[in-house]
C-alpha cells in the first residue's frame, strides 16, 4: 500500500514539473521574430584596423560594427539571452565587443558573451530583465580575414534579417588611399570626408524578416597601412565642428563590473545609428578616427605615471586639462547625437 501511495505521488510529481518546466524554459528561449529591430545599422570597414593579434599585415583585416535597438514584443518580459546573426565560419572570424546601452547619455557597458559557430549566432545575457515593449540598445564589433587579395582585394557581405526591421542602414568604409573602388549593388549615396575617405550608404525602410541583402566590393589599394594609421598621420580638419578630435577623450566603454575599459571602444556611437543625415554618421567617424589612434597609448601612460609625479602637477595646469577633455567630451557627445545643441552650449559656458 505504501509502495503505491508513492508510486501515485511520483506520477503526480511528475506531471507537475512538466507543466512547469516547458513554461520557463520557454521564457528563457530567444525567439528572434518577437524581437523586431526599431533599427539597425552595420558598418563595414576593410583595412580599418587591425587587433593585436592579427597574424599578418599581409592578411586585409574586415571590421564589421552592428548597432540595434530591438523591442521585446514576446508578450511578456524577458530575461533570457538575446542572439544576433554573425558569420562565425568565416575565416578568421574573431568577436571583438558586445556591449549594451542600459541608459540614456552613460557609458556603454560589455556584456559577457558566447560564440555559437553552430547556430551562427552571438549570445549574450543582458545586464536587466527587458520589459514587455520596452527597446533594448547594444553594439557587436568582429573581424574576419575574409578579403580575398589578388588584383584587387574584394569581399562579400551578407545580412540576414530574423526579424523584422523598421529601419536598416549599411555603410561601407573604403581603406584610406584605396582607387577603383567598386560596390554592388550601387550605393543609394556616397560621399567623401574632409580625411579623402569614401563611404558608401544603403538604407531601408520595413525590411521583412528572412530578406537576404548581399553586397560585393572591392577595391585597389598598395601596402597594409590601416586606415587608423592613415588617420592619425592626417590633420583634421581646423573648423569649429571638429575641435579636440585629435584627443584621447573617447566614449568609455564598461566592462561587466563598471569599470572602464579603454581597449575596446565602438566605432561610432548609437546616436549615429541612423541615416537620417549622412553629415551626423560622417562627424561620429570624425571623432572616432581621430581619437582612436591614440588611445591605448595614453591609457597605458596614464597607467605608467606614478602618483608623487602627478602630484606635482600646479592645480592651474591640472584644471585647464580637465576643461579640455571636458570639452571634447561635451563636442563628442554632440557630433553622436548623445546631447543637442542647447545642452552643449550650456555645459560650454560653465567651463570657459
Amino acid at each position: 500500500m505504501r509502495k503505491k501511495k508513492w508510486m501515485a505521488l511520483f506520477v503526480i510529481l511528475a506531471f507537475m514539473t512538466s507543466l512547469i518546466v516547458p513554461k520557463a524554459s520557454a521564457e528563457t528561449i530567444f525567439q528572434p521574430e518577437k524581437f523586431p529591430y526599431k533599427s539597425m545599422q552595420v558598418q563595414v570597414m576593410p583595412e580599418f584596423d587591425y587587433p593585436e593579434d592579427w597574424p599578418s599585415r599581409e592578411i586585409p583585416s574586415l571590421l564589421v560594427g552592428m548597432y540595434g535597438t530591438i523591442t521585446n514584443k514576446s508578450g511578456q518580459d524577458y530575461d533570457g539571452k538575446i542572439e544576433i546573426p554573425v558569420p562565425a565560419k568565416d575565416k578568421g572570424f574573431e568577436a571583438f565587443l558586445v556591449a549594451e546601452f542600459p541608459e540614456k547619455d552613460k557609458p556603454e557597458v560589455q556584456r559577457p558573451y558566447d560564440v555559437d559557430k553552430d547556430k551562427g549566432v552571438v549570445a549574450w545575457k543582458p545586464g536587466k530583465t527587458i520589459k514587455n515593449n520596452e527597446t533594448y540598445q547594444f553594439v557587436i564589433e568582429y573581424y574576419t580575414q575574409s578579403i580575398a587579395v589578388k588584383d584587387q582585394k574584394s569581399f562579400t557581405y551578407e545580412f540576414t534579417n530574423r526579424a523584422e526591421t523598421e529601419q536598416l542602414d549599411v555603410v561601407f568604409y573604403a581603406p584610406m588611399n584605396a582607387k577603383d573602388i567598386q560596390a554592388e549593388p550601387k550605393a543609394q549615396e556616397n560621399s567623401k570626408n574632409e580625411y579623402g575617405e569614401e563611404l558608401y550608404f544603403y538604407q531601408y525602410k520595413n525590411v521583412k524578416a528572412g530578406e537576404n541583402l548581399k553586397y560585393s566590393f572591392s577595391y585597389k589599394k598598395p601596402g597594409t597601412e590601416s586606415t587608423m594609421e592613415a588617420m592619425s598621420k592626417v590633420q583634421p580638419p581646423n573648423d569649429e565642428n571638429h575641435s579636440g578630435v585629435k584627443g584621447s577623450a573617447t566614449d568609455q566603454v564598461l566592462d561587466g563590473n563598471g569599470t572602464k575599459d579603454t581597449a575596446k571602444q565602438p566605432i561610432i556611437g548609437i546616436g549615429g545609428a541612423s541615416i537620417i543625415g549622412i553629415a551626423l554618421i560622417i562627424a561620429g567617424a570624425f571623432v572616432y578616427l581621430g581619437m582612436k589612434a591614440n588611445v591605448q597609448s595614453a591609457a597605458k601612460k596614464q597607467k605608467q605615471t606614478k602618483p608623487q609625479v602627478m602630484k606635482q602637477a600646479s592645480s592651474k595646469k591640472e584644471n585647464k586639462t580637465i576643461n579640455v577633455e571636458a570639452k571634447k567630451e561635451l563636442r563628442k557627445k554632440l557630433l553622436t547625437g548623445k546631447i543637442d545643441q542647447e545642452t552643449y552650449d550650456e555645459e560650454m559656458k560653465k567651463l570657459i
